[in-house]
């Protein structure tokens, strides 16, 4: 029966899972095969579209019989969008596969061998919860069907949006996202309407020319406050442009509280500039976690779901287990979110975190809730971990790396150090399963307990406890 996959084939298949990275998974005869928008329990008719060795991607052309677990998508652009993989799956079977995975990643890349997982803790919110986004300038744009099809005007090809699902290079006009306020929603659509008319080109990707490059829109979803980041090439005679875009939104969208003009002229598609200027307002947010205050800058880490971030805190404290002694480090501290929300449950904190940015409002942050047992240090951590050492071994640990997970140095360093407990936060089962493999060397696996944050995508956030084993 495998014979019959190959390139060009129509099959039809039972869908049994989702894989790891958000696809889902069928076999015949024990071979592989994956397939984009399908849902466990469905079966289908799929067009192998590429064939492997050790198995085959397909693309579903038709829903024979439909799963139990499937449910019709809200959003008008689910399918192509990259934003959303699993809308049409019913939220329940979501966190399902989404334990399933950090059981799988833990056991097989961590070698933990089986482990016990917590239920997910669910997100407060599911639509409309993230309070930051990212869009990207294209100068060809994903065209659809319909618009091909059309025999008149050309369409423009200038784009504001979010990545077709896959494509670096292909960015989709987005007019309505679930993902964030119905507001950032308007903006968006008519800061793309203003720049396109503005007879300045989007960004190439491929010749690396033109001006206008993203949008980052942040909102303090407990304050109602608005953060817009407009980031693009070196300006050069083109400030004025830029200053009639920026007067115009301060004028439509008074919600906006605060814009900042960032010129980037690397070639990496990353939405960070060179230099900034704050255009108007402060130059910054106030979101509220609980009864803290965070200042929260253009290029800072704060976690994108504010209600789940709560629910994510909590969970540390618990798992954490303090007792009001403890001296502790928070390593990639970002804000200080974490770092802060814990200061009134241990002796002391000292946060690590690379971008300066985010080290001054963390050091703000402190000025604004009046907490005097947290200090900042900013830098590379693989560099800084030995000035934090100066201050004594810690009790405690907390680490939230960025999805690659901990530089190796990092966790030497840890392991050099050896707190009595670790508390390990991340966003990526895959490089969490790493981590884990290295400290299992001497800390022992405890609770872990997943949270999600991001519904409808593949992602999750995890909180795993490591107790220092007796060496002897």
């Amino acid at each position: 029966m495998v014979e019959k996959i190959a390139k060009g084939a129509e099959i039809e298949f039972e869908v049994d899972k989702l894989a790891f990275g958000g696809k889902a998974l069928a076999k015949m005869d024990g071979f592989v095969v994956f397939l984009n928008r399908a849902v466990p329990g469905q079966r289908v008719r799929a067009l192998i579209t590429r064939k492997k060795r050790n198995y085959a991607e397909a693309r579903v052309v038709e829903t024979i019989s439909q799963s139990p677990a499937y449910t019709p998508a809200v959003c008008p652009h689910f399918g192509l969008c990259g934003g959303c993989f699993w809308q049409d799956i019913a939220y329940e079977e979501q966190l399902f596969w989404k334990k399933a995975h950090i059981a799988e990643c833990l056991e097989h890349i961590g070698g933990t061998g089986p482990v016990e997982i917590e239920p997910v803790i669910a997100s407060p919110e599911l639509f409309h919860y993230r309070n930051k986004m990212e869009f990207t300038f294209s100068e060809k744009r994903w065209l659809l069907t319909e618009e091909l099809e059309r025999d008149f005007d050309r369409p423009s090809l200038f784009g504001l949006g979010l990545h077709v699902r896959g494509l670096f290079d292909k960015v989709l006009n987005i007019d309505t996202c679930f993902l964030q306020s119905p507001l950032a929603c308007s903006i968006l659509g008519e800061v793309r309407r203003w720049a396109a008319s503005s007879g300045l080109p989007a960004y190439s990707v491929r010749s690396h020319e033109g001006f206008w490059r993203f949008l980052v829109l942040r909102e303090a979803k407990s304050t109602g406050q608005l953060l817009a980041h407009l980031i693009t090439s070196g300006t050069r005679g083109k400030e004025g442009t830029v200053d009639l875009l920026i007067e115009h939104l301060r004028s439509t969208f008074p919600q906006i509280t605060t814009l900042i003009h960032s010129i980037s002229d690397k070639s990496s598609q990353v939405a960070v500039g060179d230099s900034s200027r704050v255009a108007f307002g402060p130059g910054y947010i106030e979101e509220r976690l609980g009864e803290l205050r965070f200042r929260i800058s253009a290029h800072s880490f704060f976690q994108t779901n504010t209600l789940a971030a709560i629910e994510l805190y909590n969970t540390i404290l618990r798992l954490a287990g303090f007792d009001g002694s403890e001296r502790v480090w928070d390593l990639y501290c970002g804000t200080g979110s974490i770092g802060l929300y814990i200061a009134s449950r241990v002796k002391s904190v000292i946060g690590i975190e690379l971008v300066e940015e985010a080290v001054r409002d963390a050091r703000e942050n402190c000025h604004l809730n009046d907490i005097h047992n947290c200090t900042f240090f900013g830098g590379d951590l693989k560099d800084v971990i030995g000035k934090a050492s100066q201050s004594g071994r810690p009790d405690v640990v907390i680490v939230d790396p960025p999805r690659a997970g901990m530089h190796p140095k990092v966790v030497k360093s840890l392991l050099e150090t050896l707190p009595g407990r670790i508390i390990a936060v991340s966003c990526n089962p895959a490089s969490l399963a790493r981590d884990a493999a290295m400290l299992l060397e001497a800390y022992d696996m405890g609770q872990v307990q997943p949270i999600d944050l991001f519904p409808h995508t593949p992602h999750l956030e995890c909180v795993v406890r490591f107790d220092r084993k007796n060496l002897g």
